[in-house]
């Protein structure tokens, strides 16, 4: 399965990392596309100037490397952790 390259599934998945308790924050500089994770502060930072599908990558590649606490997600949020650990990434 993959997941739609659309403004819609950036925000589902910042939506999952916001319930697994991290933040996702969008800043420029002069880092790789892609994203990394302060793991002590649980803050995701994505490089602002990538294009769509270097975000969303970027985000499910962070989701499918993490075990969230499923009781902190509700059962939509559950289902979509599910759906992209079996997502390949294109």
């Amino acid at each position: 399965m993959s997941l739609p390259l659309t403004n819609h599934s950036l925000e589902k998945l910042e939506q999952l990392l916001l319930a697994m308790g991290f933040k996702v924050r969008y800043e420029k500089g002069n880092f790789k596309t892609g994203s990394c994770l302060l793991e002590h502060n649980r803050i995701i930072v994505v490089n602002k100037f990538s294009n769509l599908e270097g975000k969303i990558a970027a985000l499910v590649a962070l989701i499918k490397q993490t075990s969230p606490d499923v009781h902190l997600l509700d059962e939509k949020q559950r289902q979509f952790f599910h759906t992209l650990q079996q997502t390949e990434l294109f």
